[in-house]
């Protein structure tokens, strides 16, 4: 069960709706971004919001407090579990959220209400770090030799190596784990977000499409400017060096270094 599902359970729970009321009621909307530490872990950031039943068009319900988010976040985290299929190389198991589990309210700059400005810059901090920040690499790993072959530490390679031989492993065939084994074994974009959060990619896509074409159109534009241009085939030589007056203020110039020159010589053979 994914953390999200769990957090509308809880907060049907917490209120007393039937779990299919409450996605009626309220929205989840939240934006996780991925961030590698330098020991090779991958720790996740989310920003995690109510918004009413249309997303950030309406309102939340007024039962929709920091608190009750706060809280229903920590609980439904708890609860999540991932049962691990059966595997000859490590047995089975599940997979739950760590302990490191700091959940608290984002504060704004404007009056305390939280602004587009305080979460772009919570996210976009954490977006800067690369793989490389663990100290690994920036490319695709072709063969277990190169692996042995790669200039990073003892930890890193084990960990891409470990990456490599689960990647092997038939029943975790689907999860690509070689192809991505230079990135740790972690193949999931460093920003991902709920549909309602904020725009959607497809609108960046669009809008990005739209300034191509239209910096295609100014390009088309110069291109047809451009055609007629007067060009100037007739050049002749005027002249090099200094004006009159550049050349006093150059004399003069030479003039000052050569006195420094002679007073440092002269302080020089004093002290001597």
């Amino acid at each position: 069960m994914t953390f999200r599902d769990n957090l509308y359970h809880h907060l049907a729970t917490r209120m007393g709706v039937g779990r299919g009321e409450i996605r009626r009621l309220t929205r989840v909307s939240a934006a996780k971004v991925a961030e590698y530490q330098r020991r090779g872990a991958i720790h996740f950031h989310g920003v995690v919001r109510l918004d009413g039943p249309d997303g950030s068009a309406s309102h939340p319900p007024s039962w929709a407090s920091t608190d009750l988010l706060l809280e229903t976040v920590r609980s439904a985290a708890a609860a999540v579990a991932l049962t691990l299929p059966w595997s000859a190389a490590y047995g089975d198991g599940r997979l739950r959220f760590g302990t490191q589990l700091d959940a608290h309210p984002l504060a704004g700059s404007d009056r305390g209400r939280l602004t587009d400005d305080a979460v772009a810059a919570y996210v976009a901090k954490y977006t800067s770090k690369s793989v490389e920040t663990a100290g690994a690499v920036d490319r695709r790993i072709e063969s277990l030799a190169e692996i042995r072959a790669l200039r990073v530490t003892s930890h890193v390679r084990a960990l891409i190596a470990t990456a490599w031989r689960l990647g092997g492993l038939l029943e975790l065939r689907h999860l690509r784990l070689r192809a991505w084994a230079h990135m740790l074994g972690y193949r999931g974009h460093c920003l991902t977000k709920t549909r309602a959060y904020s725009t959607t990619y497809g609108q960046l896509r669009a809008d990005r499409a739209e300034h191509a074409r239209t910096l295609a159109g100014v390009r088309d534009l110069y291109a047809d400017w451009d055609d007629t241009t007067i060009t100037e085939s007739f050049w002749r030589f005027v002249g090099t060096g200094h004006t009159p007056a550049e050349a006093l203020i150059a004399t003069g110039i030479a003039e000052d270094l050569a006195a420094n020159r002679e007073i440092a010589r002269q302080s020089a053979g004093e002290r001597s």
